[in-house]
């Protein structure tokens, strides 16, 4: 069985906190493991449509995030990865707090990955789910100072 090193994985998060995207969304990887993420995004003004409520571009962030770092341990050392499609359901409308994403690696393969992720609210009621097919991406990778792998 693969064990992610602990070193790395604080090395890929504190990488990723500083990524610009993530960022500009108040969006973080919270925990990654070997076919699970958890990332979280503080909500702000910034993330809502005139109407008040949550922008669907955010909850499909969210999904899109969620879905990615789920398969991203299983990849080869410096191998990036791309989503090839992106599914998702707006289940329920969101106003302001904290939502987290919760991915799930379905399948990881050499050259394909199938994901999934749900988004809920800070009571955990989910506010949407989807699923994204990924292409592995040889030499688009991070290059980390620690092993992936113990």
């Amino acid at each position: 069985m693969l064990t992610p090193n602990p070193d790395y994985i604080n090395e890929l998060i504190a990488v990723v906190k500083k990524s610009p995207y993530p960022s500009h969304m108040s969006m973080a990887l919270h925990k990654i493991e070997l076919d699970r993420s958890e990332v979280v995004l503080d909500l702000g003004p910034f993330h809502m449509q005139p109407f008040g409520i949550v922008h669907g571009g955010v909850l499909a962030t969210l999904i899109d995030t969620g879905t990615f770092w789920a398969a991203f341990l299983r990849l080869p050392e410096e191998c990036g990865l791309v989503n090839v499609d992106l599914k998702l359901n707006y289940l329920k409308p969101v106003m302001e707090g904290r939502l987290t994403s919760f991915g799930t690696c379905i399948q990881a393969g050499k050259s394909i990955s199938y994901s999934e992720a749900r988004v809920v609210d800070e009571s955990g009621k989910i506010i949407a789910h989807g699923t994204s097919t990924l292409m592995s991406l040889p030499g688009k990778g991070l290059r980390l100072s620690a092993s992936k792998f113990v």
